[in-house]
């Protein structure tokens, strides 16, 4: 029989910024990998304490959007696989089990977590968050974050396999937050749409504001977790439109059409339509 193959090192990145309030049982679920790196941007808690309480390896770096952030983390790390973690993610023991006897011998391999949301410590298990796969264990040598100030994700030339278990996402302490957060990041996806030079159509907002809500609460079943399902329907709106109000606000009004060569003085040429 086969001796299984030899456990190559994992380097565990997060990044954070006044973390403290899960980054001791994160930091405790990922006790089996043989580094855990905390790139902190600036903290004011307890944060640092707690990583170096734990044996995290502690490193500074302005923030630089979320994307260059974990590139950052991930540049830094000693060893070439990498599992990436967000400051709120708990691994429960089933994955934490699963990648301990994972085969990390192909660099090209690569997988993903189911990931559990909770808003305060009720999980929601439906809607616009159901079903969410996040790919956070990778080599770096083939695969990596992409460079975006938000909804960073990892990109690979392989489609990941799914990992047993769980990460259990502890994000929002309220259903407040999940929609201060949707407000938050909406400018950073304006940044991004300006960046690819695309432009947004007023008039169809308030269809991509109906089509998100009823996406998430009735095709994806959100009314199934009541007040909190409405809530996440309603952060998709936000998403799906006021980054895209954003754009508009900065885009220059329409030239005032010319004044006619041929009639009264301060006439409209009727035929010139202003751009």
């Amino acid at each position: 029989m086969s001796s299984p193959p030899s456990r190559l090192p994992i380097s565990a990145v997060i990044i954070t910024r006044d973390a403290a309030a899960h980054l001791a049982d994160v930091l405790a679920a990922l006790d089996f990998c043989d580094e855990r790196l905390v790139l902190d941007s600036g903290s004011t808690d307890d944060t640092l304490v707690m990583a170096t309480t734990h044996g995290a390896r502690v490193e500074q770096q302005s923030f630089l959007g979320y994307g260059p952030q974990k590139c950052r983390a991930v540049a830094l790390a000693t060893h070439d696989w990498i599992l990436a973690i967000d400051a709120d993610e708990i691994l429960d023991d089933e994955a934490r089990d699963a990648i301990r006897r994972l085969d990390l011998s192909d660099p090209h391999a690569c997988w993903a977590l189911r990931r559990r949301t909770f808003i305060g410590s009720r999980e929601v298990r439906h809607g616009a968050w159901r079903n969410d796969r996040v790919l956070r264990l990778f080599n770096r040598t083939t695969a990596g974050f992409k460079p975006l100030p938000v909804h960073e994700e990892v990109e690979s030339g392989r489609r990941p396999s799914l990992l047993p278990g769980s990460l259990l996402h502890f994000s929002y302490v309220d259903s407040a937050a999940v929609l201060a957060r949707a407000v938050r990041y909406a400018p950073l996806k304006a940044s991004i749409m300006r960046r690819k030079g695309q432009r947004a159509q007023p008039w169809l907002m308030p269809f991509r504001g109906l089509a998100a809500f009823c996406s998430s609460y009735l095709v994806r079943g959100g009314w199934r977790d009541g007040a909190a399902g409405f809530v996440v329907a309603l952060a998709r709106v936000i998403d799906s439109t006021l980054p895209r109000a954003l754009v508009l606000l900065d885009e220059p009004p329409p030239p005032p059409a010319r004044p006619s060569s041929h009639g009264p003085e301060g006439s409209q040429d009727p035929f010139h339509v202003g751009r």
